[in-house]
């Protein structure tokens, strides 16, 4: 099995464009050695970081994030099993409140109807006349709360 990959086949191997590859060794999320030519050619190992970096972008996770993350990671060679559940344990906290605001997110809409609710007064989604704009940004009563703020109606 070839050690190194061009970034045509890191692209077919990992289902991303080049076009991306290159945007993340730019980010510097990935590394890429190059040839006498000038062209790219990037470790097989390469592959479990596009792959991490794909999984994180689609739970919400920021590419800034993911660099930080990356960048606990040894450059020197292949991290380790430990290495990842190192850099899991970091993230598990945050994982865990963006498991929790999709399952709220599930649940609370499995009980609309259409495009409405049965009550607005309980509608997580309702904010009328922007009442919770002094909270911040974003679905107010989705979002976890300061402790002394309570939702509208209560």
């Amino acid at each position: 099995m070839q050690d190194l990959l061009t970034i045509g086949e890191l692209s077919v191997r990992s289902g991303v464009a080049p076009s991306a590859l290159r945007y993340y060794e730019r980010l510097g999320l990935i590394r890429a050695d190059r040839t006498g030519g000038n062209q790219r050619r990037y470790a097989r190992a390469e592959l479990r970081r596009v792959a991490f970096i794909r999984i994180s972008q689609q739970v919400g996770v920021s590419l800034e994030e993911i660099r930080e993350a990356l960048d606990s990671l040894p450059e020197a060679r292949t991290p380790s099993p430990q290495d990842w559940a190192r850099l899991s344990a970091s993230w598990r906290s945050r994982l865990d409140e963006k498991i929790r605001l999709l399952g709220k997110l599930r649940d609370d809409l499995d009980s609309c109807i259409g495009c409405g609710c049965l009550s607005l007064q309980r509608c997580t989604l309702n904010n009328p006349g922007d009442a919770l704009a002094g909270e911040g940004p974003g679905a107010r009563l989705m979002l976890p709360r300061p402790e002394a703020a309570s939702p509208v109606g209560e």
